[in-house]
């Protein structure tokens, strides 16, 4: 198969005698099968090639290959690499082509799973407090990890690989545990930082430890509510937005739709990444939401002009794939679902193309401003707050500070202003 992508002979020698000449084949056909054009997957095996060189030269097997060795390479054989001159080096493509083999082979069982360097016991520990979110708190996937994630650097940091005895924490301990990763946040990190180390402490609480010393040494951020107001974009800006996509090509259309999904709706952009096929009923026009940041199943109005933008991409962008995903990657890995990222990317290109204020290039302002369109309308703020999907009212009360002209009807004089 190496010979159909004009592989030099070198490296077509590194790549059948060296440690990958019973995988080879098998990655090759890894990155067709996923949408890869002839030129990457070249390039591909000519990077996997020169790892094999390296390897070979140090003697290494093939079940020694793990994620330290390839930033070896990466990091010490590349800037200083004098091998043969059409040997690939620039680390933008070497590092994703030795990220794909490390897949297929584990695929393949050739080397060992992804070790988790973190102590048994506090994986353990991990795993119980991520079942407590779950079940007890009900908190959405993305939510827990953010969590667990902070409780992994804490527990690490106060106990390694020792047994977790809650009784040898003090309150200084974590108070200095969270000032010291405060340093260079926005008070809303920190804000995350603390509520994660109540969280847990509640869990703990929960078995029997005397935690209330120690969630009291968490240090209050101050970020008052009503603070600042929600960024959002004038209807003159949203019609720049939406006009910055190219409707005629397949990922224009993908995109488009994915942006009427946000602008008409006020999806966030993890719901439009998750959107199904089967969320999308035609005959009744709904959209239904199964798994939104609240963790409940909602159904909304599937207005026309989104209706027609999703459809229009279905049946004319959407490229054919047995995933049931609504929106599909476009490159390679082709016909995979979308992740979020690629949504907020995508609403971020579009913003900058069509020059929109940096400071309003995110998928949340697109939100905002579905709600601050909303109350300007006369929508009662229940219906907002069922549109949105907030657990509180108080959540959606935030728009009704920038609805101007009801607040201008409502305020009183300023004294001395008929003089």
């Amino acid at each position: 198969m190496d010979n159909d992508f004009a592989i030099p002979q070198q490296t077509r020698v590194w790549l059948t005698d060296g440690v990958f000449k019973s995988s080879y084949q098998a990655y090759s056909s890894y990155l067709i099968g996923r949408g890869y054009s002839s030129w990457s997957v070249r390039k591909y095996l000519c990077s996997v090639a020169h790892f094999a060189h390296w390897l070979r030269k140090r003697r290494v097997k093939l079940s020694q290959i793990d994620e330290a060795l390839v930033r070896r390479f990466l990091d010490e054989h590349l800037p200083r690499c004098d091998c043969p001159s059409r040997t690939p080096r620039c680390r933008n493509h070497v590092g994703p082509a030795l990220n794909r083999l490390l897949v297929v082979l584990r695929q393949r069982a050739d080397i060992p799973p992804r070790p988790d360097f973190t102590p048994l016991l506090i994986q353990e520990e991990l795993k119980e407090f991520d079942a407590h979110l779950d079940r007890t708190c009900g908190l959405a996937p993305s939510t827990r990890t953010l969590r667990t994630r902070i409780v992994r650097i804490f527990l690490s940091e106060r106990f390694g690989a020792s047994r977790i005895d809650m009784a040898q924490v003090k309150p200084e301990h974590v108070h200095r545990f969270v000032v010291r990763h405060l340093e260079g946040c926005k008070p809303s990190t920190g804000k995350v930082l603390g509520i994660a180390l109540r969280s847990y402490l509640r869990f703990r609480g929960m078995h029997g430890d005397h935690v209330r010393c120690l969630i009291a040494a968490i240090p209050q951020i101050a970020q008052w509510r009503f603070a600042s107001l929600p960024d959002t974009l004038s209807e003159a800006e949203l019609e720049r937005f939406l006009n910055a996509f190219d409707r005629q090509s397949a990922i224009g259309r993908r995109d488009y739709a994915m942006a009427r999904c946000m602008v008409d709706l006020g999806l966030r952009a993890g719901e439009v990444a998750s959107l199904q096929l089967d969320d999308l009923n035609w005959h009744d026009g709904t959209l239904r939401l199964s798994a939104g940041k609240a963790r409940r199943t909602d159904v909304l109005p599937l207005p026309t002009r989104t209706g027609r933008a999703i459809a229009q991409y279905l049946t004319g962008g959407r490229p054919a794939s047995d995933s049931r995903a609504v929106f599909l990657r476009h490159v390679a890995p082709l016909t995979e679902p979308i992740g979020s990222s690629v949504v907020r990317n995508t609403v971020r290109a579009a913003h900058a193309r069509c020059g929109s204020d940096p400071r309003l290039r995110g998928t949340h302002v697109l939100r905002h401003s579905v709600g601050s369109r909303l109350v300007q309308a006369g929508v009662p703020m229940k219906e907002i707050a069922d549109i949105l999907r907030h657990r509180c009212l108080d959540t959606t009360a935030i728009y009704t500070t920038i609805d101007i002209s009801s607040l201008a009807r409502v305020a009183l004089s300023w004294p001395g202003s008929a003089s």
